[in-house]
């Protein structure tokens, strides 16, 4: 662990939790198949009972003992917090998917959602493993595995037409996106900062470089 990433669980606990984080890649995946209404009918429950247990948790102590017993290596010490009562990472990936698919064209939510998912734990195992420059709140190596993960899933990533453009405002929103991952720290929780930056950003983009297919994105079959 280094100090400039601010790890508060132990490496090999950091991998498992981001092992489990990547099962997340299935709601980008099996959203690109379905409708946005299937979507929310599946995540919206999940999110209700995700919430209630985690705030089960601090009022009930049976539950919390229960809940720490199965879950607790994994979780950080501020998701630990009975003062503050903060929700876990899960819970808010969870709150994301259903805020993301609610708001943005699906083109959008399929790339900045699968950004969180694989550049994140990108970021946490390499800046927390190798990251010895500072850069803003966290380390320049977890910043720029984020960037080059993110790129990758762009290249990866549905588009409208294919166009260079789109490939373009699809790099500079994952550019954002690292440095949303890198100062959400202490202030915001990632997993709902990232995929928002990141689908604001794009969804301004097309506005300004190509408005035309911003016109149809509720309609595209992607």
């Amino acid at each position: 662990m280094t100090q400039i990433d601010k790890g508060t669980i132990n490496y090999r606990d950091e991998v498992y939790r981001k092992l489990i984080h990547l099962t997340s890649l299935s709601i980008p995946v099996v959203y690109y198949f379905i409708t946005m209404e299937l979507a929310l009918k599946i995540l919206i429950p999940l999110t209700i009972i995700s919430v209630i247990l985690d705030f089960g948790r601090y009022l009930f102590p049976k539950m919390g003992d229960f809940f720490y017993f199965i879950f607790g290596f994994l979780l950080r010490e501020h998701e630990r917090d009975h003062k503050k009562r903060n929700l876990n990472g899960a819970t808010y990936v969870l709150i994301s998917a259903v805020v993301g698919v609610l708001i943005f064209p699906k083109v959008f939510f399929v790339t900045a959602f699968a950004v969180l998912i694989i550049s994140d734990s990108s970021a946490a195992l390499v800046g927390r493993k190798w990251g010895k420059h500072k850069f803003i709140f966290k380390s320049l190596e977890g910043t720029l595995a984020f960037f080059i993960s993110a790129c990758i899933v762009v290249l990866l990533s549905p588009k409208i037409n294919g166009s260079f453009t789109e490939y373009f405002i699809g790099f500079v929103a994952a550019a954002i996106g690292a440095i949303a991952e890198n100062i959400s720290y202490g202030w915001a929780d990632d997993n709902l900062s990232i995929p928002l930056a990141i689908g604001f950003v794009m969804w301004g983009l097309y506005l300004l470089f190509l408005p035309n297919l911003t016109l149809v994105l509720k309609n595209v079959p992607v």
